[in-house]
């Protein structure tokens, strides 16, 4: 179960809390592993610890272990920057108190990012075993010993009832189909195509046709016109980077989409990314445009964010536009000198990271679209693109 389940598709449950309060001895104990190094030193956890594992009755999760939120160490300042990254991408938050301590200032400030950021939460009141009062009438909070695993299980429990309560029914494409409709997958296999695999967006919707009891014909560009003399499908999804030559094949009666636009809307908010689009066409000379990948792919020579959509957008437009670059975990806090971002279809990323990206850069007032989306609307078929979502 565990290894057919991306990381980018189980729930995100992050630990935070002050120095010493007992945070990783508490992930320790509900992973029943060693993940985090313990120690009476404060600051022991310097970066966050992120494993992908299955516990139940969590079933499969990524479990994050973060630093300090009050790490005043000469790297504080960058830790505690990381663990409120860490943030960005939580879909269910664990804040550890030292139950000898109480809350610190540091805790409530939490608890607000959690409440701004509409993160589920549970407080958890550790080393209860130190208490020398009575403390289960305390109904507000989760008390815990990870010492001696007292209410340990209740809090995989607990956890476990945040994420049903929470989770969401979403497909890819399974919910547009009915058994026996056909589907065309236009995959190229050229130097960019990893060597004995397909790409994620395309795995995940091959088998989604498939659990939709459709019928999945799997071409590359070059064999698309033979498999339409001989089909009707429902539907054509192409590499968005062959837009371009599959649009002049495929029968405007027949819809056409992209894996990556279907991605866009499968992480949501479709509206946001779409408004982007157009403003492709007003960038001026000067112009910077930032391009995200959530994935840490190695860079090829004809690399599609590095090397294409600069060429792409330079064409296009014909004005002197200036390019900045990240990948994985990296996306900037400020993000006004940018006039636009163009992302990927982050299928490497989880829908809270997607959509926290999406509103950081609605905040600051910089349109965002993504790689599918962008292509589309260059080749003047964006409108016919999503159609399928009209559906």
């Amino acid at each position: 179960m565990m290894q057919s389940v991306t990381k980018s598709e189980r729930p995100h449950i992050s630990f935070f809390g002050c120095t010493n309060s007992g945070k990783s001895s508490v992930v320790n104990a509900v992973t029943n592993q060693k993940l985090s190094v313990v120690s009476d030193i404060k600051g022991t956890t310097t970066d966050p610890v992120e494993k992908s594992m299955e516990i139940l009755p969590l079933g499969p999760v990524v479990i994050i272990d973060t630093a300090g939120i009050n790490d005043f160490s000469e790297l504080g300042e960058e830790r505690v920057n990381s663990t409120k990254r860490i943030l960005d991408k939580t879909d269910i938050a664990v804040l550890v108190i030292d139950v000898t301590v109480g809350f610190q200032s540091y805790d409530y400030e939490l608890v607000n990012e959690f409440k701004s950021k509409k993160i589920p939460y549970l407080i958890v009141m550790n080393k209860d075993d130190l208490m020398l009062s009575d403390s289960e009438n305390e109904n507000a909070y989760l008390y815990v010993s990870a010492k001696t695993n007292k209410g340990i299980n209740e809090l995989r429990e607990r956890i476990s009832n945040l994420i049903n309560e929470n989770k969401k029914e979403k497909y890819i494409i399974k919910d547009r189909l009915k058994p026996g409709d056909i589907v065309i997958l236009v995959i190229p296999i050229d130097e960019s195509a990893p060597k004995g695999r397909i790409i994620l967006p395309q795995q995940n919707t091959l088998r989604e046709v498939l659990d939709a009891n459709a019928v999945a014909i799997c071409v590359q560009p070059e064999e698309l016109q033979n498999v339409l003399n001989m089909v009707n499908p429902k539907y054509v999804i192409t590499d968005s980077q062959v837009f371009n030559k599959v649009k002049e094949m495929v029968p405007s009666n027949i819809v056409l989409t992209s894996f990556s636009i279907l991605m866009a809307n499968y992480r949501g908010k479709l509206d946001e990314l779409l408004n982007g689009a157009e403003k492709i066409s007003s960038l001026k000379n000067g112009d910077t445009v930032l391009i995200s990948e959530g994935c840490t792919h190695h860079r090829q020579c004809n690399d599609i964010g590095t090397v294409k959509f600069p060429k792409w957008i330079k064409d296009f437009t014909g004005k002197n536009i200036n390019f900045e670059f990240t990948q994985g975990g990296e996306f900037p806090q400020d993000l006004k000198k940018f006039s636009l971002i163009i992302h990927c279809g982050g299928c490497m990323i989880n829908e809270q990271e997607m959509q926290s990206r999406i509103k950081r850069a609605k905040e600051q007032h910089v349109p965002m679209v993504n790689y599918g989306m962008a292509i589309a609307y260059m080749n003047g078929i964006l409108e016919r693109a999503m159609e399928i979502f009209k559906n």
